[in-house]
């Protein structure tokens, strides 16, 4: 039987590259300076492969590694079969609002509560959901994501959400903070700017967060988005390296007091931060607890080679404290015991019965949002 290795939690999550791990994975994710792992679509075949999967990561370690995945609903849902129900796209929820507040609520609880559970079942210890981006009906990368336009109904909804994923013992990271809805630019493949000020921001986007489900998120992620009229330094930098947005407006006039987790590194958005190394540096002096590297193997052997962050202890304890510390209830344990578990058979139900979103995106162009203009820098190497 192995021993695992006790060895605290580093700030980078990377992923792995199949659905079982190679001799070179496990090396790698026992390098004191990764933390978590993010699993995609490729990392699953099956629910009991996936079961193997987790467990395998998880045993490396003590405390053990996180395991995250971005499963939102819609077209960004990772697992969608076998011990996975699908789940509706945000804006699904947001057109119930628009019907019937009570039962849009009641849906995205049940939602949420059906998202954690078969997660967690399977092993996998956080989602990156719910996106709290306002839908502007602008953004490509965005789109049906959103819950909807008001920031007041994405605030209730979302809150339901992350209600019904509390329920099944997982915290909820919001996204993409201060908010990626207004730019038409997408940050995997450019660097958005978007250049409304700071007031426009506060009112609208940054509303979500600003409402009392900023104080039950576990954690946030920031946008790979620059705001040169809102951030007063003076060369403005993507949120996500922006101390300006994380220390002194999510940390300070927010006063969230979770986690934060950067965008994937590897992005076009995050490219102005400079090379791999460079990018960490600026995300971690930023403020940022753990940094994603995804989809470059190459990017990540050369992080963990040449960076040597210092440990932060706060950083440390509020990493250890987004993942449940105490084992998984009887009815987690597995998907079979899913299906015996009454509220999850009808939280099941009643996700299956949301109407799935057929609606268009508005015809709306940047310059109609807050009457402000946005804009794409030019990709750089």
């Amino acid at each position: 039987m192995k021993v695992r290795r006790r060895l605290a939690r580093g700030p980078v999550m990377i992923d792995v590259a199949a659905t079982a791990l190679t001799d070179d994975e496990r090396v790698r994710l026992c390098d004191p300076r990764v933390g978590g792992v993010i699993l995609f679509a490729r990392n699953y075949t099956g629910s009991e492969q996936l079961r193997a999967l987790t467990a395998e990561i998880h045993v490396l370690r003590d405390p053990a590694l996180i395991i995250a995945v971005d499963h939102e609903g819609g077209r960004v849902q990772r697992f969608r079969d076998d011990g996975f129900t699908r789940l509706p796209a945000m804006r699904s929820l947001g057109a119930l609002w628009a019907q019937d507040r009570a039962a849009a609520l009641d849906a995205a609880r049940a939602t949420g509560f059906v998202l954690a559970a078969e997660l967690r079942a399977h092993g996998v210890d956080l989602s990156f959901a719910p996106v709290l981006d306002v839908d502007y009906g602008v953004c490509g990368a965005i789109g049906n994501r959103a819950f909807h336009r008001d920031p007041q109904a994405v605030a209730a909804l979302a809150q339901a959400l992350v209600a019904g994923m509390a329920e099944a013992g997982m915290g909820a990271v919001g996204k993409h903070f201060p908010g990626h809805g207004g730019v038409e630019a997408d940050s995997h493949h450019e660097v958005p700017v978007d250049q409304r000020d700071f007031d426009t921001l506060w009112s609208e986007d940054i509303a979500p967060y600003r409402h009392h489900l900023g104080r039950q998120l576990a954690g946030v992620m920031p946008a790979h988005v620059i705001y040169p009229n809102a951030d007063p330094g003076p060369e403005p930098q993507p949120a996500g390296f922006s101390p300006f947005w994380l220390k002194d407006v999510l940390r300070g006039r927010l006063g969230f007091e979770g986690v934060i987790f950067s965008d994937d590194l590897n992005m076009e958005g995050a490219r102005v931060a400079g090379d791999i190394v460079g990018r960490a540096q600026a995300a971690w002096a930023a403020g940022c607890d753990m940094l994603l590297v995804c989809n470059r193997p190459d990017l990540a052997a050369e992080l963990l080679e040449r960076w040597r962050p210092e440990p932060d202890a706060d950083s440390l304890a509020r990493l250890a404290a987004i993942v449940p510390n105490t084992p998984r209830p009887a009815w987690l344990a597995a998907p079979s015991a899913l299906e015996l578990h009454a509220a999850y058979v009808q939280a099941r139900e009643r996700v299956a019965a949301i109407p799935d979103d057929t609606s268009a995106a508005p015809a709306m162009t940047a310059a109609t949002i807050g009457e402000q203009r946005t804009e794409v820098l030019s990709k750089r190497g």
